[in-house]
């Protein structure tokens, strides 16, 4: 971790209050997973004109895993970054990554629809 901001006062009182208003990982709400959050990153990072100290909509919160995920992702990865999907599946069958080809709309069209459970 870096030191400034992360070493001050100022950012550990943000990231408390962060994590007390938006306790759960926000990528892992968004498949329907209620996983705490341990990690409170900058949605724009300091090194890409980010504000060190912004304001809760300029932060995240995120679980241990689903933070490494997205740094790996983004800028902050440089030579390192990898655009992997996110492994995993809904109970549906669908890919957990948004990203994902399968969530394109013309491959959507394409697939065959599921049989239906009539008359189970």
């Amino acid at each position: 971790m870096a030191k400034w901001p992360y070493n001050t006062t100022a950012w550990r009182k943000l990231r408390a209050l962060h994590l007390a208003l938006h306790p759960f990982c926000e990528n892992c709400l968004s498949i329907d997973r209620h996983v705490v959050a341990n990690t409170v990153d900058h949605r724009t990072p300091i090194s890409q004109g980010g504000a060190p100290f912004p304001g809760h909509d300029g932060l995240a919160s995120y679980c241990a895993s689903c933070h490494s995920a997205k740094t790996a992702r983004g800028p902050e990865a440089g030579s390192a970054k990898t655009w992997k999907p996110r492994k995993g599946c809904n109970a549906d069958g669908t890919p957990l990554d948004r990203r994902h080809p399968w969530h394109e709309k013309s491959l959507r069209a394409k697939r065959p629809k599921p049989p239906s459970k009539v008359g189970i």
